[in-house]
Formats: structure tokens, C-alpha cells, sequence
């Protein structure tokens, strides 16, 4: 038993020189180099590697970007460290969809204002090639190819994402529910076969040519009681996975903007950006459907109150939301909310409060807080409409063909009508 103390104490006592040893090497080479000016070298087992970030790519159309788009960027960012989006070119998607509602500057605007965006590709494929999946690996270094669970079909019914599954390198996303473009399309250009079916011409102005999603023939078989297409159903859940889950700090500049933020276009995004120029926190006050149905016509909005709320909230430039906020700002509102600036742009529906009696900035005009900003681009609700206007035969005859490719896809994989 001494002998196997002894033993011990020798292995114990051996460790603790070595320790010693390494202890003053270390000590003395930081001396040294600290007194000298010469770099330690590092030791391997000190260095930690440094993690590689996981790229992952996604790619798409993004005309008349929504809601459901900004999900699923937000759904591909949660599968990787940065996110890289491509955005097809006009010529692509006019070959494989029909002619775009917005162009492509638009759309990247839009794709690039996106909070959970990293990176933007222009001019991308609708098809992901061989030569155009290399140069992803390659030159941008992608980990993942992303796409959601909604076929994505090339004029042969083939997959456009064929290759990526192939290669191990694709990921899916669900799809959001309850929105698309072709369906955002689809609200409009119902009420363009109702006008059309009509004996009256009556309505001839372009705010009564369009519903918000009143769909007499499909939800309530031609009452008349005005039944919203969408069917986009809010929970508190999404509005937190959108929302940035902080509020300003004590001395922060508080800028706020208001508006009906209808079918959120690249006007809104840069009026946005403008103004959270102006301070630290950029608060947006997002009206009421009958707020804007009673300033804009009863045909608007085309996006419901919470669907409005949540494209705003996806932007990379607004820190909060009010939804539902009143279209006057007063005292009180300034006060609760700590406002330090209110902002409008001079591109707008309708431009005429400060004429009109019950100007809805005059309390922050009298104060003296109130900016108006000179629009970048010159872009409403209304030039989105009116494109799809004079091509509405297009956009229906694309609507058609995406309906009928999905139809074919289900088959295909033996699913049936109504599943």
C-alpha cells in the first residue's frame, strides 16, 4: 500500500511539473513578444475553428410580393445562418407565367427590403440549370437550395427544382396558406368579370372597378354581401415570428408614418426607408379596412386590415406596428407613444387633407413636428391596379395556366380534386 501511494504521488507530482513546464512557456512567449513586439505563434489547441455560416438560396418570381412570400423567406433564413435570394428576370417569368405585374427593380427592392434577407441575386433563372446550381456552390459559396412545398412546374411539367434534389442539396419550406399572388390577382380580376356581366357601366372610376375580395359569385352565391375572398386567418404566433420583439430605448427619436399600406409596392418601401432616415425607432400606423374603404372607395382595400399589417412588418426599415390606428393623430397618441416626428409622403391615393376640413396631422402641425417627404418613386395602389387594368385578359390567361399546372402536378403525384 506505501509503495502504490508512493506511485501515485510520483504520477501527481510528475503532471504538476508539466503543467508548470507549459504554464511558463506560455507566460514567457507573451512576455517576450510583448516586450519585443514579436507575434506569439498560436498553438493548435488554443486555436477555436471558426464556424463556417450556412449559406442557403432561394429563389422566385416576387411580383405583387405579399405576406405569404416574406413567411416563407422567413421560414428559409431559419434554416441557415445567410440567406440569398434570387429574383427571375422579367424574360423568365414572361416565358414560364406570363407577363409580371411589377418589374424587376421593383421586385428587388421589395426581395431586398425584406428583414430576413441577406443577399440578393438579380436576373436569376426560373430553372434551376446545372451550370446556374454550380455557380451557387461555387461563386456564392450556398450550403441549401430552398424551396416551399407548392409545386414549382416548367412548361413540360417538370420540376423546377429537379437537379438540387438530385444533388442532396435541397431543403422545403411549408407554404403560407390562405394568400398567393395569382389569388391577389384573382380579387381584382373578379370584379373585372362582374363589371364586365353587368348591364351597368355606372362605375366606371378604378376604385369601383375592384374589390377588396368581395366575391359575390364564389362565397355567398351572388347576395351581394360583400364576403371577403381572403381566407387568411391571423394568430398572435405569426404577428410575434414577424414582429422584432422590442420597443425604442428611453432617448430614442420616434419617427411615425400612417397609412393604408394596400397591396405593398416599392413606393411604400422607399417612403419607409425615408423616414426611419429621420430617427432611431420608425412606428407605422397601419387604418382600418373602413377607414380606407370610406377615404379610397368601397372597393378597397384589396388586403385585409391584418394581411396589410404583416407585409409592413416583414420591412427591414419599421420597427413597429399600430393595427388598426386611427386615421387622425392626436395629442394623446403623440404622448403615449413618445412620437418625436410625423412623416407623409407627397406620393399618396389622395394628397388633399391639408386642404380639407379635419386635416388628420393638424395637431402635429401645430406643434411642429410634422415633415412631409418627398416620395422616391412614384407608385400607389392604383398603378398596381391599373397595370393589371390594361392587361387584365394576360393576368387572367396566367392565372389559368398556373391553375392548370398545379391540377396536373396533383395528378401526377395521385392526389384528387378537393384532397
Amino acid at each position: 500500500m506505501a509503495s502504490d501511494g508512493c506511485y501515485l504521488d510520483n504520477i501527481h507530482g510528475s503532471r504538476f511539473i508539466v503543467t508548470c513546464l507549459i504554464g511558463g512557456l506560455v507566460l514567457g512567449g507573451s512576455v517576450y513578444g510583448f516586450c519585443f513586439g514579436f507575434p506569439l505563434p498560436s498553438i493548435g489547441i488554443f486555436k477555436k475553428k471558426k464556424k463556417k455560416p450556412v449559406r442557403v438560396y432561394m429563389d422566385g418570381c416576387f411580383d405583387m410580393m405579399h405576406y405569404g412570400h416574406c413567411n416563407a423567406l422567413r421560414q428559409a433564413r431559419a434554416l441557415g445562418d445567410q440567406l440569398v435570394v434570387g429574383v427571375v428576370s422579367d424574360a423568365e417569368i414572361t416565358v414560364n407565367k406570363g407577363p409580371p405585374v411589377t418589374p424587376l427593380h421593383e421586385r428587388m427592392i421589395m426581395v431586398g427590403a425584406v428583414k430576413w434577407v441577406d443577399e440578393v441575386i438579380p436576373d436569376a433563372p426560373y430553372a434551376i440549370t446545372e451550370d446556374f446550381m454550380n455557380k451557387l456552390f461555387s461563386e456564392y459559396n450556398i450550403d441549401y437550395i430552398i424551396h416551399g412545398d407548392d409545386p414549382c412546374l416548367l412548361p413540360d411539367g417538370t420540376d423546377a427544382y429537379a437537379l438540387a434534389k438530385k444533388a442532396g442539396r435541397y431543403k422545403q419550406i411549408k407554404r403560407t396558406e390562405g394568400v398567393s399572388s395569382t389569388d391577389i390577382v384573382g380579387r381584382m380580376l373578379l370584379c373585372v368579370r362582374e363589371r364586365s356581366s353587368s348591364d351597368s357601366h355606372s362605375h366606371s372610376s378604378l376604385q369601383r372597378q375592384f374589390s377588396h375580395g368581395h366575391s359575390n359569385k364564389f362565397e355567398d352565391g351572388g347576395s351581394g354581401s360583400g364576403t371577403r375572398v381572403s381566407h387568411f386567418l391571423p394568430t398572435s404566433r405569426r404577428i410575434v415570428q414577424f414582429s422584432n420583439g422590442k420597443g425604442p430605448g428611453p432617448d430614442a427619436r420616434i419617427v411615425y408614418i400612417d397609412g393604408a399600406f394596400d397591396l405593398f409596392h416599392a413606393g411604400h418601401v422607399e417612403i419607409l426607408r425615408l423616414a426611419r432616415g429621420l430617427g432611431d425607432f420608425l412606428l407605422v400606423g397601419i387604418h382600418t379596412d373602413q377607414t380606407v374603404s370610406v377615404y379610397r372607395g368601397v372597393h378597397r382595400p384589396i388586403m385585409n386590415l391584418h394581411e396589410r399589417s404583416l407585409s409592413v412588418l416583414a420591412c427591414r426599415y419599421v420597427d413597429e406596428v399600430i393595427i388598426g390606428a386611427p386615421r387622425e393623430v392626436s395629442k394623446d397618441m403623440i404622448t403615449t407613444f413618445n412620437i418625436s416626428l410625423v412623416v407623409h409622403g407627397t406620393v399618396a391615393e389622395n394628397n388633399d387633407f391639408q386642404k380639407a376640413k379635419g386635416n388628420p396631422y393638424a395637431v402635429p402641425i401645430d406643434m411642429g413636428i410634422y415633415q412631409q417627404l418627398e416620395s422616391p418613386l412614384d407608385i400607389t395602389t392604383s398603378t398596381i391596379i391599373k397595370r393589371i387594368v390594361s392587361n387584365h385578359e394576360a393576368y387572367q390567361k396566367r392565372n389559368e395556366k398556373k391553375a392548370e399546372s398545379e391540377r396536373r402536378y396533383y395528378e401526377q403525384k395521385g392526389f384528387v380534386s378537393g384532397d
